[in-house]
């Protein structure tokens, strides 16, 4: 069902780009799979961000119709989604639930949730680096741990993001994080349309002719090789291993010299 919602989404983004009522051109698209709600439920959602335009068939970049406003009507977007998705179960379950399954989930309203465009390419890396690699619960939310249970801090985004404190039993914490352990292999961070790696190549060079070559700000050299002792001294590479870790010799190389 995951790969359900990847697929869904991006046909959502790709019908509406491709509409010349609202935008008429490829679209691109980055999105990332969260599964959580702060109280560890399953709650399985996309984050997804999309460029405000597209190419054009012409190769030249197209910016939205709306001024920067926002890139699509989100309620259509909305109900289009929802359609889409319940054709897709019927199609993959078939005759395993009743159509009345089917029908109940148009009584409630779906929600596509729009945020503002960003303001610019620093705070989509700032966006990303906090969504990207982000788990279930980080260690600063947990409060306590005991042998009978698990208390750890939420926020309650329906009453204005207000916060309280959760307590749940070691047996209930510890199913409900396994909820959020995907399958082995499942990409849970997906590139489509321009975004893509196959078609940035040849993308970017599109974009850097139809809107200009963007200057960056020049940043000063790392100074990872820089002695974190004296702050002088430069740092060499005596050798480097592999994914695996260093050879059996070389840990007890090491323990000799840091026993001397």
């Amino acid at each position: 069902m995951y790969g359900l919602l990847f697929k869904i989404a991006w046909q959502v983004i790709q019908g509406f780009s491709s509409n010349h009522k609202f935008l008429g051109a490829k679209p691109g698209m980055i999105a990332i799979l969260h599964t959580w709600g702060q109280n560890l439920s399953l709650h399985p959602h996309l984050h997804c961000i999309v460029p405000g335009g597209g190419i054009a068939q012409s190769g030249k970049w197209k910016s939205a119709k709306s001024k920067g406003k926002y890139l699509f009507p989100v309620k259509a977007m909305s109900k289009v989604f929802r359609a889409r998705f319940v054709a897709a179960l019927r199609k993959i379950l078939k005759k395993e639930q009743p159509s009345e399954f089917y029908e109940s989930l148009f009584k409630n309203d779906w929600v596509v949730y729009c945020k503002r465009p960003f303001l610019g390419p620093a705070q989509v890396v700032e966006y990303l680096g906090r969504y990207t690699h982000k788990i279930a619960i980080s260690n600063h939310r947990i409060k306590n741990l005991d042998n009978e249970g698990v208390t750890f801090a939420v926020k309650d985004y329906r009453h204005g993001g207000r916060k309280s404190l959760l307590r749940l039993s070691d047996a209930e914490f510890i199913r409900r994080f396994a909820l959020h352990v995907l399958p082995k292999g499942f990409v849970r961070i997906r590139h489509y349309g321009i975004l893509s790696s196959y078609h940035k190549k040849i993308t970017l060079t599109q974009l850097r002719q139809s809107l200009g070559r963007v200057q960056l700000e020049k940043r000063k050299p790392l100074q990872h090789r820089l002695c974190p002792v004296c702050k002088k001294g430069k740092l060499v590479t005596l050798t480097t291993f592999t994914a695996r870790g260093p050879p059996g010799y070389w840990m007890e190389k090491l323990r000799k010299q840091s026993n001397k």
